[in-house]
């Protein structure tokens, strides 16, 4: 059996690290972010061939001074694969823009057909208003959770099971944040899809561990000592939660 009540600190440790890094990233390397919140023009052509994405990326932004992300993507009702050319910018890219952009590709991958299947501008306000729409999700989601750990688990110390668990869930959801940070991933509206979930996951494996605590304590008649009573807890509970994550 594990023994993860003797060894909590150097778990607290390792998370303590993993959030200073995470920290240090944000603060150092910044934040990227999707053409969602920035705003700017997607443009997407359609081909058939092998591309370089960091080498039409470097083309293209030497053609038209401005940095652009590509990616590439699988055309449905086809075999062709399509090259999505994100521009950031307040204003949609100009005709001779464009005409510079497609040269790029041109010179670059002369074996390769381009054809521009379309271009629009987005509004980063539409992305914005999503996202900040989703934090205040995520910020009623985990008020409505604390009162309802606190509520379930009063009998083993509610007030402060519902504040671990809300400290557990956050650490769940910042380390996750981090990692689109560290990797450089641009963070757009999916960033809240994957919290949303990650905060699912987090409380339900918190309230599956309280339970099995709350469960074991009263099968013992509470002579169990602490360390071991959450020892067996957690280690009853380690194969579903891993499976279920």
């Amino acid at each position: 059996m594990l023994k993860f009540y003797k060894n909590r600190y150097k778990f607290f440790a390792l998370s303590g690290l993993l959030l200073l890094i995470g920290i240090l990233a944000t603060i150092f390397v910044g934040i990227k972010l999707d053409i969602t919140f920035k705003g700017g023009s997607i443009l997407k052509y359609s081909y058939t061939g092998t591309v370089d994405l960091i080498k039409a990326e470097d083309a293209i932004s030497e053609a038209i001074g401005i940095d652009v992300t590509c990616q590439e993507t699988k055309a449905l009702s086809s075999d062709d694969l399509n090259l999505v050319v994100n521009v950031a910018g307040d204003e949609a890219l100009t005709p001779d823009l464009q005409i510079a952009l497609q040269d790029a590709l041109k010179e670059t991958f002369p074996d390769i057909t381009f054809k521009l299947e379309n271009a629009q501008l987005v509004n980063p306000f539409l992305g914005r208003e999503l996202f900040t729409r989703g934090l205040w999700a995520i910020l009623i989601a985990s008020v409505l959770i604390v009162a309802y750990v606190w509520y379930s688990f009063r009998s083993m110390s509610g007030p402060s099971a519902g504040v671990m668990a809300l400290v557990a869930l956050f650490h769940d959801v910042f380390i996750s944040f981090f990692v689109f940070v560290v990797l450089q991933i641009p963070i757009n509206e999916a960033l809240v899809a994957v919290v949303l979930s990650i905060l699912g996951f987090s409380i339900n494996d918190t309230i599956v561990i309280y339970d099995r605590i709350r469960e074991n304590e009263r099968l013992t008649g509470g002579k169990m000592p602490l360390p071991d009573l959450v020892d067996l807890s957690i280690n009853q509970s380690l194969t579903r939660s891993i499976n279920t994550s």
